[in-house]
């Protein structure tokens, strides 16, 4: 089993993520695009970045907007190290 992160862990990462948060023992963010055909080229190019790293968001979409969830299941649904990496990982893909 991995080892979930405590808050003050958590918090301390998040200062390296703009826009995300924690709440419900997940990190989540929204990204708003301008329109869907954006959302959902972002949204492909996020899978094979989770899919490369065994470690799958919850997502969300509706029209141009995608909320994200993190948590590992593996951990209990606790946040991890492998979710902060994920983060990482889908900000690059923003920018």
């Amino acid at each position: 089993m991995i080892n979930p992160m405590n808050e003050v862990q958590i918090t301390e990462s998040l200062k390296s993520l703009p826009g995300w948060t924690f709440e419900d023992n997940k990190l989540r963010k929204i990204y708003k695009f301008n329109d869907f055909p954006e959302a959902m080229a972002f949204l492909v190019r996020l899978s094979y970045e989770a899919e490369n790293r065994n470690h799958h968001p919850e997502i969300f979409n509706c029209y141009n907007r995608l909320e994200i969830g993190l948590n590992t299941h593996d951990a209990g649904g606790k946040v991890t190290d492998r979710d902060i990496e994920l983060a990482l990982a889908i900000e690059k893909l923003f920018k």
